[in-house]
């Protein structure tokens, strides 16, 4: 393999791995660093009430292992979240190397941390379409423990405050990257990245809030 390239790897014997130029991640480097102006509104606060919200999404099925299998989408609600304590963090988009990488993995390598302390699911969220999304969390192997959730509307995400403006890099708008720890449809924790890599977002910062 050239020293140009990463990879985003993936178990033995699973699909090939995911091949990142040095191009790829100069531009990921771009969409990580966003300044802190492109949040496009006042972002949900500890204590506050998410607004109310739907989401499409491809359930996990044991069928899905077959990459050529779509699925069918379907939607889900914030009123299933009720009564629960869930954990959501956002990403920019799927299929991309921070995302890929550094976000979503820690939080499935620290699922069953996460389900000690009483976390009921696990959504990632992003406005990729549902089948992308659905995809993507197959390539990533989140079975039933992860669930990617799309808001291609940013319907959600904007009520939130938790979309940013990415036109910069000729991305639009997209999500901002995050991470909420929501109790009962309240938020006990938001962490958002104000700078490059994943902190106050990562699995590590939910956990030491939970």
């Amino acid at each position: 393999m050239s020293t140009a390239e990463s990879v985003i790897g993936t178990r033995r014997g699973s699909r090939p791995p995911l091949l990142i130029s040095n191009h790829h991640l100069a531009l990921q480097h771009l969409i990580s660093t966003p300044p802190t102006h492109l949040i496009l509104n006042m972002p949900i606060a500890v204590g506050e009430t998410i607004p109310k919200g739907e989401f499409g999404v491809v359930e996990y099925s044991p069928e899905l292992e077959d990459a050529s299998v779509c699925g069918m989408p379907s939607k889900i609600s914030t009123d299933s979240w009720k009564g629960k304590k869930v954990v959501v963090f956002g990403v920019p988009g799927a299929f991309t190397p921070t995302c890929s990488v550094n976000h979503l993995p820690p939080y499935l390598e620290k699922y069953d941390e996460l389900k000690s302390k009483g976390v009921d699911a696990v959504y990632c969220i992003a406005s990729n379409d549902v089948f992308v999304m659905s995809a993507w969390g197959r390539v990533l192997h989140t079975s039933d423990k992860v669930t990617c959730i799309s808001d291609s509307a940013l319907t959600w995400l904007d009520a939130a405050g938790l979309s940013q403006d990415l036109s910069h890099v000729g991305f639009g708008k997209r999500a901002a990257r995050f991470a909420a720890v929501i109790d009962d449809l309240k938020v006990t924790y938001i962490g958002i990245e104000s700078g490059g890599g994943v902190g106050p977002s990562g699995v590590e910062a939910v956990l030491a809030k939970l």
